[in-house]
C-alpha cells in the first residue's frame, strides 16, 4: 500500500534518529515524521502553485504546534482542546523561521508554509531541535525551491564540557543553552541563553555546534539523492535590469542626499519628492509595475547604503564603524510605579516599568515541557506611534513576543532567587521610539529599572548590536546599527551580558550563513561596547540597586517551616491562617515544601505575621519578645494569646514599668500588646511579662516602688483548666 515507504536512520548525539517518508501526508509538496528518541514530531511543506499578488516580499509561515498528547495531558479550558499556541511555541517558530528564509530564492513570491506538530514528547530530547531537522529534511526532498538544507543542535556547558542536546538532567546543570544552526559551510543562525559565560567559550561553544551539525547535513543530503523531487518552476518579482538602471540613473543622486543624515524623520522626508518624481516619470513608461518600480527604489537605497559602507566607510549618519548613537539614561522616571528606567540610543528610545507582585502572582505555564511557572516575566510592547504610523492595537505578534523573551532571558541569570527575594517579577518595556535595536534598549532599560525598584540583581546587563555587510569574500562590520542599516543590511547579531560574559545571543541574518571569522568580530565588538554602556551611561544613571523597596510595594518576608507542621500554621478549615492574615492585615501564601511567603504593605505587620508563624511552628522561648492580643481580664492578670492556641499569663505585676492597681487601667481584652517570655514551667505553662519588654524595646525605666510589691496571686485549677496547663 505504501510503495513510497522509506526510513532512514543516524545517530545523533548519542541517541537514533529515524526520518520516515512517504507513509503520511501524501498531499503535501513535502513531508516527514522524525522520531528522536521518544520524541516524534510531525513536519509538512506545502507551497501554492502561483505567486501572491501584491506583496513585496516572500510570505512564508512557520507553525510549531504543541499537542498536549505528546504528553498525556488533557487541555484544560472549557474546550479541552489546545487554544492560541504557547508563548514557547511562537518562539520555537521564530527560531526554525530565521536559518531557513534566507536558503528561499529572494524574487519568489509564492506562500510557502511549515507545520512542525509534536506527537510525542521526551524530555531527553528537544522537539524542537527534531522540528528545525525534520524542516530541512521536509524541504529537501519536496519541489520547493531551497538552498538546503541545514542542520540544528543544542550546546550546553555541564561541568566545563560541551555536550551536544543535553538531556533534561545535563539542561537542568548546564551554563548556557545555545541552538546553533548550520549550512554546510557556515553557521546559519545562534539563538543563545547563558549564565554570564565568557566570550571565548561562547565561541568555542558556536563552533562546538557547528561541527556536530556537519554530520546530520550529510545525512540529509543522502535522503535528498534518494528520494528528492526536481524543484518547481517560478516566474521571477525582479524588475528587469534595464529598468533598475534606469530609475537607479534617474534618482541615485536624489537618494544619496535624501539618505545622508542622522534624523529618520528627515530621511522619510527627503524620500517623499523622490518617489513622486520617480512614479511621475516611470508610470507612464511602465504601466501597471508600480510595485516593480518601488522594488527599484528600494534597491537604488540599498546600493548607496551599501556602497557607502564598502567603499568608503561610512555610515547614513556620519559615525565611525564603531561608534555608537548619542546614549542616555534616567531612572524614578514614574513616581506611582514600583521602578522605572528610560534608556535612549539615538532616536530609539524605551521605557521599562517593574513591578513587583506576592509569589502567588507568578505566571502559570501550561506549554508541553516542564516549567510550571514563571516569577519573572517580560513583556515588550511596540506601538504604531514609536514609528511615526497611525496603526491600530491588535495586541502582541510575534515580534513584540520574541523581543521580549529575548530581554526575559537576557536577564534570567541576575535576577535573585525567590529565597533571595521572595517577589514575583514583571517588566513592562514600553518602545517610545524606534530606529533600530529596540529590543537591546529594553534590555538596558530593564536593567535601570530593576535597580530603581530594588531588585537585588547580581550585575547590570546591556545588550547592543553588530550589523554586517558582505560582498563576495568582503565583509565589515558596525555597531550599534540602527533601522537602515538592518534593513539594507545582512545580519542583525545581538548580544547581551554584563561586565563578566553573556547572558544572551539572538543572530538574525539575510544570507546563508556567517564565517567562524564573523562571529568572533562579533562577539568582541559587542562586548566592547556593552562595557561602556555599562560604565559611561547606565552605573552613572544608577550604580547599584536601590536599598529600599518603593513605599507603595508590597513588603515581602519569607521563611520555611517543616512540612509537617503546614497543617498547624493552616488550622482547621483554614481558621488559623485567615486569622493570622486578618489580625496582620496580610496574605500568607504556604508551598508544598514548606516555604511560607508573608507579604503586605506594612512591614511590621509582616514581622508580626512572621512572629506568629514562627511561634506556631517552634515553641516560645524565654526572652524572646512577642506581639499578642488580650484574650481574657482576670483580677491577678491579663492572658494573652501570642499565637493562635499558645496563650500565656501576664501577672500584674508585670503589666507595667510602673505600680498598676488595677489591670483594666493597663490593657483591655483585644489589646495588642507587646510581651517577653518570662518562664515556661515544667507543665508548659507560659508565664509573660509586658514591663520586661518595655524597658527592652522602647528603653523605659521602671518606677522606684515606695511599698513592697504585691505578691504574686496563686494560679487557680479554673486557670490550669481554661488553659490546658
Amino acid at each position: 500500500m505504501f510503495e513510497n515507504y522509506r526510513v532512514f536512520e543516524t545517530d545523533f548525539a548519542g541517541r537514533p534518529l529515524v526520518v520516515e517518508t512517504g507513509k503520511t501526508t501524501q498531499l503535501a509538496n513535502g513531508a516527514c515524521m522524525v522520531r528522536y528518541g521518544e520524541t516524534v514530531v510531525h513536519v509538512a511543506v506545502t507551497a501554492a502553485p502561483k505567486p501572491r499578488e501584491g506583496v513585496d516580499f516572500f510570505p512564508l509561515s512557520v507553525d510549531y504546534e504543541e499537542k498536549q498528547y505528546a504528553l498525556g495531558k488533557i487541555p484544560g479550558g472549557y474546550g479541552k482542546r489546545e487554544g492560541r499556541p504557547s508563548e514557547k511555541a511562537i518562539l520555537v517558530s521564530r527560531v526554525i523561521d530565521r536559518p531557513i528564509r534566507p536558503l528561499f530564492p529572494k524574487d519568489m513570491r509564492n506562500d510557502v508554509s511549515i507545520v512542525c506538530t509534536v506527537m510525542s514528547y521526551d524530555p531527553d530530547c528537544l522537539p524542537e531541535i527534531a522540528a528545525m531537522v525534520g524542516t530541512s529534511i521536509a524541504l529537501s526532498i519536496s519541489d520547493v525551491p531551497w538552498n538546503g538544507p541545514i542542520s540544528a543542535v543544542s550546546v550546553g556547558l555541564v561541568d566545563g564540557e560541551f555536550v551536544i542536546n543535553p538531556t533534561k538532567e545535563q539542561r537542568d546543570v548546564s551554563k548556557m543553552a545555545v541552538t546553533v544552526a548550520s549550512t554546510s559551510e557556515r553557521i546559519a543562525m545562534i539563538e543563545a541563553g547563558a549564565d554570564i559565560v565568557p566570550d571565548d567559550v561562547m565561541y568555542n561553544g558556536i563552533m562546538a555546534g557547528h561541527e556536530a551539525n556537519q554530520s546530520i547535513i550529510e545525512f540529509i543530503k543522502s535522503i535528498q539523492a534518494e528520494i528528492g523531487k526536481a524543484k518547481f518552476e517560478y516566474p521571477s518579482n525582479d524588475p528587469e535590469p534595464e529598468m533598475f538602471e534606469a530609475i537607479k540613473e534617474f534618482s541615485i543622486e536624489d537618494i544619496k542626499f535624501a539618505l545622508d543624515t542622522d534624523d529618520k524623520l528627515i530621511r522619510e522626508e527627503r524620500l517623499k519628492p523622490v518617489y513622486e518624481a520617480v512614479h511621475e516619470k516611470f508610470d507612464e513608461i511602465y504601466p501597471e509595475q508600480a510595485e516593480k518600480i518601488d522594488e527599484c527604489l528600494y534597491k537604488t537605497q540599498k546600493y548607496v547604503v551599501r556602497r557607502w559602507l564598502l567603499d568608503e566607510q561610512k555610515r547614513v549618519d556620519g559615525r565611525g564603524m564603531d561608534e555608537m548613537r548619542p546614549l542616555a539614561s534616567e531612572v524614578g522616571i514614574l513616581p506611582r510605579v514600583h521602578g522605572s528606567g528610560l534608556f535612549t540610543r539615538g532616536q530609539t528610545q524605551v521605557l521599562t516599568v517593574t513591578t513587583l507582585g506576592l509569589v502567588s502572582d507568578q505566571q502559570v505555564m501550561d506549554g508541553i515541557d516542564d516549567q510550571t511557572t514563571k516569577r519573572y516575566i517580560h513583556h515588550y510592547n511596540f506601538p504604531s506611534y514609536s514609528v511615526g504610523e497611525t496603526k491600530p492595537s491588535r495586541g502582541p505578534g510575534r515580534r513584540e513576543i520574541g523581543h521580549g523573551a529575548l530581554a526575559e532571558r537576557a536577564l534570567v541569570p541576575v535576577i535573585p532567587s525567590a529565597e533571595e527575594f521572595p517577589y514575583t517579577i514583571r517588566l513592562v518595556s514600553e518602545i517610545l521610539s524606534s530606529n533600530g535595536s529596540t529590543s537591546q534598549g529594553s534590555i538596558c532599560g530593564s536593567t535601570l529599572s530593576l535597580m530603581d525598584a530594588g531588585v537585588p540583581i547580581k550585575a547590570p546587563v546591556a545588550g547592543i548590536s553588530c550589523g554586517l555587510i558582505t560582498e563576495g569574500d568582503r565583509w565589515m562590520t558596525m555597531v550599534d546599527i540602527q533601522g537602515l542599516e538592518d534593513f539594507f543590511g545582512d545580519m542583525d547579531f545581538k548580544v547581551a551580558g554584563t561586565h563578566e560574559g553573556i547572558t544572551a545571543i539572538q543572530m538574525d541574518l539575510k544570507i546563508s550563513g556567517l564565517t567562524p571569522e564573523m562571529v568572533k568580530e562579533a562577539l568582541y565588538k559587542t562586548h566592547k561596547a556593552r562595557d561602556y554602556i555599562l560604565d559611561e551611561v547606565m552605573l552613572k544613571a544608577i550604580p547599584e540597586p536601590r536599598k529600599e523597596l518603593s513605599k507603595y510595594a508590597p513588603k515581602m518576608l519569607s521563611t520555611v517551616i517543616p512540612v509537617d507542621k503546614i497543617r498547624e500554621v493552616i488550622g482547621s478549615g483554614g481558621k488559623v491562617i485567615q486569622k493570622i492574615c486578618a489580625e496582620c492585615d496580610v496574605k500568607i501564601d504556604i508551598e508544598e515544601d514548606g516555604h511560607v511567603f508573608v507579604s503586605g504593605l506594612d512591614l511590621d505587620n509582616c514581622k508580626h505575621a512572621m512572629d506568629i508563624v514562627n511561634t506556631i511552628v517552634n515553641d516560645p522561648e524565654p526572652g524572646v519578645i512577642y506581639k499578642g492580643k488580650v484574650t481574657r481580664i482576670m483580677d491577678f492578670g491579663a492572658f494573652v494569646e501570642i499565637a493562635p492556641g499558645k496563650e500565656g499569663l501576664c501577672h500584674i505585676s508585670q503589666l507595667d514599668v510602673k505600680r498598676t492597681e488595677k489591670v483594666t487601667d493597663v490593657v483591655n481584652v483585644d489589646d495588642v500588646i507587646i510581651v517577653k517570655v518570662t518562664e515556661i514551667d515544667d507543665k508548659g505553662r507560659i508565664n509573660l511579662s509586658r514591663r520586661d519588654a518595655l524597658i527592652e524595646v522602647e528603653g523605659l525605666k521602671p518606677e522606684k516602688e515606695t511599698t513592697p510589691a504585691r505578691r504574686p496571686a496563686p494560679r487557680s485549677n479554673n486557670f490550669r483548666r481554661n488553659n490546658n496547663h
